[in-house]
C-alpha cells in the first residue's frame, strides 16, 4: 500500500520478486495494472539451508512495456533470527486449533507437542492431562477458559489440543499475524517507498511436511444484475410552458450504478404532463460485479483510451435516479434526484401521500439490505436545491430486484419493454391522450390543445368572420343594386318593347 508512482500517469504496474539465496522467483506475469495500492493474494514456497541461505529479500518492481522494469522498493528478513528465536517466530500460534476448514493447523506438530518442547527448553514441568482439564504450574485450565466458542465445532480438534493451545498463547510465543513490511530502494535508501503486509512460515524438514497453506488468493467478484422498473412518478416539477399558456413538463427518468456512468439508461418521454404525473412501465437492467463479502463492486475499466490494461476500482454499490424535464430545442432540463446504498437502502412509502423528504432522514436501523431482501418496491421522494432550501423534486415509484447470473438466466427480463418482456411483464403505460410530441402530431394540437383552450375564442372568431363577411358581401352589392332599382334601364326598354 502506498506505493511511490512510477509512472507518468501518477500510477505504477507492481510485481513481486522473491530471493533467497540463489533461488529467484519473479511473478511478472501477474502484474497488477495501474495501482499503487495492489492486492497480489500469492503464496510463495522455497527451500533454503540456514545459516547459507538465512536473507529472504522480497522486492516490487514496476511493470514496463518498452523499458526496462524499475525496482519499486524492498524489504529483507533474517530467517535465521526468526528460526532460532526463543519466542517460536517459525509459525505464529491461531487462536484455534482447527482440524478442517479455511482455519486448519499449519503447524507442522500439535499444540500439546509445542507445548512439551516448550517445557524441555525452558525446563519447566510438563502439564498433565485430565479428561476435561489441563493442569500447568499450579493452574486448572477447562473448557471455560477457551476462546473458540464462536468457532463451529465440527471445525474444532481434540479438547486437550485446543487447551494446550490456550496455554501456548499465554506463555509469550508469537502469534499468528500479518506484517506491516517498510520498502526502501537503494537509490533513496531514506525515503520510505510504500509498505507490504505479509508474513512468513518456517518449516524444518525435520520434523516432516507441514498443513495445508492458507488460502490468500484474493476473492472473485460475482456478476448480479439490478432489474429496476420505472412504473410511475408523481408531484413532479413542472418546468415548462406550453405554447397555450400552460404549466407542463416532458418526463423522464434516468438511471445508473456508480462507477457505470458510461452504462446510463433512461425511459421513454411522458409528454405534456399537466400535474407531475408520469407513466413509464420501464425496466433498467444493470449488470455489475460484486464482493459480498466486502459489500463493495468491482469496476475494470481504462482510465484513457490509449491505456493496455485496465484498472480495478472498488466502490460501493450505489443507484443514482434522476428526474429529468426533455427539451427538442435545448438541453434537457434536470429536476431532481435519488442516490441510495444498495447495502443501507431507504424504505420506501406505500403511496405518493406519503413520500416526503423525511424518507431522506431515516435512522441507521431502518436501512435496509437489497442483496438479503432481494426485491423492494415503493415510492421514492428525488430531491433538488430551490432558494437554498431542498424540495421535492418529484416522486417515483419503483421496483428494485437483485439477481444472480444464474437466476438471470432462468428467470430472464429484457430492457425496457422489450423482449423477453417478463419477470414481470410490463405493458404499454396508460398515458393520457394529451401526451404526444406537438409539432409531430398537428391535428393532435389543434385538438388537444388549441381547440381545448381556446374553443370559444375560435367560435367568437368564426362568428365575427361570417358577420363581417355578409357586412363585406351586403356593403360591396348595395350601391350597385340600389342604383339599378332607381334608373331601372331594363324597366325602359321593356316598356318601348
Amino acid at each position: 500500500q502506498g506505493l511511490q508512482p512510477k509512472d507518468a500517469n501518477g500510477k505504477c504496474d507492481p510485481y513481486v520478486k522473491i530471493t533467497l539465496g540463489k533461488k529467484t522467483i519473479s511473478d511478472h506475469e501477474n502484474y497488477v495494472p495501474c495501482t499503487l495500492d495492489p492486492v497480489f493474494g500469492k503464496m510463495f514456497e522455497l527451500t533454503c539451508s540456514l545459516p547459507l541461505e538465512k536473507d529472504l529479500r522480497v522486492m516490487l518492481y514496476d511493470h514496463d512495456m518498452i523499458t526496462k522494469d524499475e525496482k519499486i522498493g524492498e524489504t529483507t528478513i533474517d530467517l535465521e533470527n526468526r528460526f532460532l528465536s526463543k519466542y517460536g517466530a517459525l509459525c505464529g500460534l491461531p487462536r484455534s486449533y482447527c482440524v478442517s476448514g479455511v482455519n486448519q493447523w499449519r503447524d507442522q506438530l500439535t499444540p500439546r507437542q509445542l507445548l512439551c518442547r516448550l517445557c524441555e527448553r525452558r525446563n519447566l514441568q510438563k502439564p498433565v492431562y485430565e479428561d476435561d482439564a489441563v493442569r500447568f504450574r499450579g493452574q486448572r485450565y477447562t473448557v471455560a477458559d477457551l476462546e473458540d466458542k464462536n468457532i463451529s465445532k465440527r471445525y474444532l480438534g481434540p479438547m486437550k489440543e485446543r487447551l494446550s493451545l490456550h496455554i501456548l498463547r499465554k506463555m509469550g510465543l508469537v502469534p499468528e499475524h500479518l506484517e506491516t513490511r517498510p520498502l526502501y530502494s537503494p537509490f533513496q535508501p531514506d525515503i520510505e517507498q510504500g509498505r507490504l503486509t505479509m508474513w512468513v512460515d518456517l518449516f524444518p524438514k525435520s520434523l516432516g511436511p507441514p498443513g495445508p497453506p492458507f488460502n490468500v488468493t484474493p476473492r472473485k467478484a460475482k456478476k448480479f444484475f439490478l432489474r429496476c422498473i420505472i412504473w410511475n412518478t408523481s408531484d413532479v416539477i413542472l418546468d415548462d410552458v406550453s405554447i397555450s399558456g400552460e404549466k407542463m413538463s416532458d418526463i423522464y427518468v434516468k438511471g445508473w450504478l456508480d462507477g457505470h456512468e458510461h452504462h446510463k439508461q433512461k425511459t421513454d418521454v411522458h409528454y405534456r404532463s399537466l400535474g407531475g404525473e408520469g407513466n413509464f412501465n420501464y425496466r433498467f437492467l444493470f449488470p455489475f460485479h460484486y464482493l459480498p463479502a466486502e459489500q463493495l463492486c468491482v469496476v475494470d475499466k481504462k482510465e484513457h483510451f490509449w491505456s493496455l490494461d485496465k484498472s480495478e476500482t472498488k466502490l460501493v454499490p450505489k443507484l443514482t435516479i434522476q428526474i429529468w424535464d426533455n427539451d427538442k430545442f435545448s438541453f434537457d432540463d434536470y429536476l431532481g434526484h435519488l442516490v441510495m446504498d444498495l447495502n443501507h437502502m431507504l424504505r420506501p412509502a406505500k403511496s405518493p401521500e406519503k413520500c416526503t423528504l423525511q424518507l431522506l432522514d431515516q435512522p441507521a436501523d431502518k436501512l435496509v439490505s437489497l442483496f438479503e431482501q432481494k426485491t423492494v418496491k415503493g415510492w421514492w421522494p428525488c430531491a433538488c436545491e430551490q432558494n437554498g432550501e431542498k424540495i421535492v423534486a418529484g416522486k417515483v415509484e419503483m421496483s428494485l430486484e437483485i439477481v444472480t447470473e444464474q437466476e438471470q438466466e432462468e428467470r430472464p427480463a429484457g430492457l425496457g419493454r422489450d423482449e423477453p418482456n417478463m419477470n414481470p411483464h410490463l405493458e404499454e403505460p396508460q398515458r393520457p391522450e394529451t401526451s404526444f410530441l406537438w409539432f409531430s402530431s398537428p391535428f393532435k394540437t389543434l385538438k388537444f390543445i388549441v381547440w381545448r383552450r381556446f374553443k370559444w375564442l375560435i367560435i367568437l372568431f368564426i362568428i365575427l368572420f361570417f358577420i363581417l363577411l355578409f357586412l363585406g358581401v351586403f356593403l360591396y352589392s348595395f350601391p350597385n343594386y340600389a342604383a339599378m332599382k332607381m334608373v331601372g334601364p331594363f324597366g325602359q326598354a321593356k316598356s318601348k318593347d
